[in-house]
């Protein structure tokens, strides 16, 4: 698989809540062993695709259920070198989560709006910024997805704003490759459009931790 088909989408801090791991851990995973390494921004910004998040899921259960990190490591290097990624149990989709888009493409929102319903999400979609400042604020949405160019290039103050004010998990969506602005105004995740129906779902998902990568499990310390 090439990147440009699994492409750096999460940053660390937003791996680090979906899987409950301290960013310290997945820095010294990434370290020690030398087996999921994240994309780098040029700005050197960690970039973890799904298929990398879906990895360090396997790692955590692993190590959860006795393996050390050498172990768990080794068993997942010996599973990508055979063609094999860990499996995921089917996702909860009983929660109705509320998604605010922030997007200047009328016709995007409305086909994002589609394919999240059609999810089991709530929807609420907001063309300029001030009116995505309004619902955010009166709505309090779970998931904010950002179009960086919104009126005129505001998607950046946007990110910024809304990561100061809630606890909205932030994806960003751009054109152009802005990945690492993105996730230094404070994006969870970042998308390049056009944004596939399948990876927008998939993406919020995760954000959410209603997908399979990111599914309950026992609380129990996990060491580097």
């Amino acid at each position: 698989m090439t990147e440009q088909d699994d492409p750096g989408v999460y940053s660390i801090g937003a791996v680090a809540k979906m899987l409950d791991l301290p960013t310290t851990t997945l820095r010294a995973w990434e370290d020690r062993y030398e087996v999921i390494i994240p994309r780098r921004s040029e700005g050197a910004q960690r970039l973890y695709s799904r298929s990398q998040v879906e990895q360090l899921r396997f790692l955590k259960d692993q190590i959860e259920a006795g393996a050390s990190a050498a172990d768990a490591h080794r068993l997942l290097a010996q599973e990508l070198g055979a063609g094999r990624l860990p499996s995921s149990p089917v996702p909860n989709r009983d929660a109705r989560p509320l998604v605010l888009i922030a997007e200047r493409d009328a016709y995007a929102a409305s086909l994002a709006e589609y394919f999240l319903r059609t999810e089991g999400c709530e929807v609420a979609i907001a063309l300029d910024a001030t009116q995505a400042e309004l619902y955010f604020d009166e709505l309090g949405p779970d998931v904010v997805l950002i179009d960086l160019l919104i009126s005129g290039g505001a998607g950046f103050r946007l990110l910024a704003h809304f990561g100061k004010k809630g606890s909205s998990r932030l994806l960003a969506v751009s054109a152009i490759d802005s990945a690492e602005e993105a996730v230094r105004a404070g994006a969870a995740a970042f998308l390049r459009k056009p944004v596939q129906p399948l990876q927008l779902v998939s993406t919020i998902r995760d954000l959410l931790g209603t997908s399979a990568l990111v599914r309950p499990t026992p609380t129990r310390r996990v060491s580097p």
